[in-house]
């Protein structure tokens, strides 16, 4: 079964709506992991800082991941 890609004004406003504010909330997540890492030092971060800063990135689980497993 092949699926079409939806484009963005198939969408209703409400899944659009939904899209931007998950979106905004991936970016505040990835945000507070950089301040929080720029702010701890590396004696309270398990692993290398620069390797938690880049995971950060896979959304949803790089942040999630280092709250969770991230900090000492």
């Amino acid at each position: 079964m092949a699926r079409t890609k939806k484009k963005w004004s198939d969408l209703s406003p409400t899944q659009q709506r939904l899209v931007v504010a998950a979106a905004v909330a991936e970016g505040i997540a990835t945000v507070s992991v950089w301040r929080d890492l720029r702010k701890r030092p590396a004696s309270a971060v398990r692993g290398p800082k620069p390797v938690w800063a880049v995971l950060a990135l896979v959304q949803p689980v790089g942040p999630v991941a280092y709250r969770r497993l991230g900090r000492r």
